[in-house]
């Protein structure tokens, strides 16, 4: 029986792992946290709506619905010519040998100075506390400005996540109006990108400023950012935009660990794969999904929870075949390769984003967009742990 050693127990790691041992293989993942965190649904931490807990799994339960073992550990450094890992764990540091390893650790914020003084709605659970922590002094302290915002990378766009931002600023809104609120608080929306939210379509993005006017969000947008301070945000042009609390999400940049190894990495830092999610070069020794992958397709093309679960399964059918000796059949995630985004608004709903090489789609969906956004949380989290059926189709958050 093949060892694999996955790296990574986000999303895309998790179910890298719960598909290879599907497959019958015998799965290790290692990761430096015990738990899975559930990004989509952490967007309703800063107004209390849900709790850090229920937006995490416990790793090690999740491996054992899923018959896979769980490493907990701090990858130190991959040597792929080797075919080895070292990690770092409570006994001292370990050598991990395997037969084909899967490479799914993400990537970090892109570097921006000053960034300190700010607070990403894509961070873990300490820094989500934080935001919460923050917005709930200002609601005490009766008003105030909050900024949000998000980056770009000229290197690599697919990591840009303006998507979380946007429901953070539109949750925000609706909880601040149903606190009788909102008139005493200013939000300001900021990007260095012409036209934010691009990606789902011109004419959605045209829509998307124009809700910004009808609820009263300003918004600056096509100016690059010089840096953030610790009261607000100055602009290359010489504008400042005074902030109480600025919420800014980074696009993603390549992972440190993956600079230091021997994978071939594009100029983000991301690593060089196939369209069989195969690492260039390896044989087929080394895979990568997710963000830390780098992405071909489309010019509007995103890196998104559902595509890190897609070339995860994909790889899982692949390595299987290539187990049994044949590349016949294998399959590519290009045509998968497209946007998929239930935008949530809190109490007003949500909005139903799709985009393909094909169509564009924007469904509004007053009310209920919102409890069926909570109601994916809940089909994730219990599918993993095999509580339920899987749902073909219903994995996008």
């Amino acid at each position: 029986m093949e060892r694999i050693l996955v790296l990574g127990g986000g999303i895309g790691g998790v179910e890298a792992a719960i598909a290879l041992a599907d497959k019958g293989f015998d799965v290790e993942l290692v990761s430096d946290k015990d738990y899975l965190w559930i990004h989509p649904i952490s967007i309703w931490i800063p107004t209390g709506e849900i709790s850090p807990q229920e937006c995490q799994l416990p790793l090690q339960l999740i491996a054992e619905r899923n018959n896979f073992k769980f490493t907990s550990g701090k990858v130190k450094k991959i040597i792929s010519k080797e075919r080895k890992v070292l990690i770092e764990t409570e006994k001292g540091e370990e050598e991990k040998t395997y037969d084909r390893l899967v490479v799914a650790i993400g990537g970090v914020k892109k570097s921006h100075k000053g960034l300190e003084h700010t607070l990403s709605i894509c961070g873990g659970k300490e820094e989500l506390l934080s935001l919460r922590e923050r917005y709930e002094e200002l609601i005490k302290r009766g008003g105030g400005t909050i900024a949000f915002g998000f980056g770009g990378h000229p290197q690599d766009p697919t990591g840009v996540r303006g998507g979380p931002v946007f429901e953070a600023l539109f949750n925000i809104h609706y909880h601040l109006k149903g606190l009788g609120l909102r008139d005493k608080f200013r939000l300001v929306f900021f990007a260095p990108m012409p036209k934010p939210g691009k990606r789902l379509g011109e004419k959605n993005a045209d829509k998307m400023f124009d809700f910004f006017k009808k609820i009263g969000v300003d918004y600056k947008v096509g100016v690059k950012i010089k840096e953030f301070q610790p009261d607000g945000i100055l602009f290359e042009d010489g504008e400042k935009i005074e902030s109480d609390l600025t919420i800014f999400t980074p696009a993603v940049d390549g992972h440190p660990l993956l600079k230091e190894s021997d994978l071939p990495l594009n100029q983000a830092g991301f690593i060089k794969i196939d369209p069989f999610c195969v690492v260039e070069g390896s044989d087929y020794t080394v895979w990568a999904v997710g963000d830390c992958a780098t992405i071909e397709g489309p010019e509007w093309r995103a890196k998104q929870g559902h595509l890190a679960e897609v070339m995860a399964r994909i790889v899982g059918r692949n390595i299987d075949r290539i187990s049994k000796g044949t590349t016949e059949g294998m399959e590519s995630y290009l045509p998968h390769v497209h946007i998929v985004c239930l935008m949530d608004m809190g109490s007003w709903g949500g909005i139903l984003f799709a985009r393909t090489d094909k169509r564009i789609l924007m469904i509004p969906l007053p009310k209920v967009g919102h409890w069926l956004k909570k109601l994916w949380g809940w089909y994730y989290k219990n599918s993993k742990l095999r509580k339920i059926p899987r749902i073909p189709g219903f994995d996008k958050p």
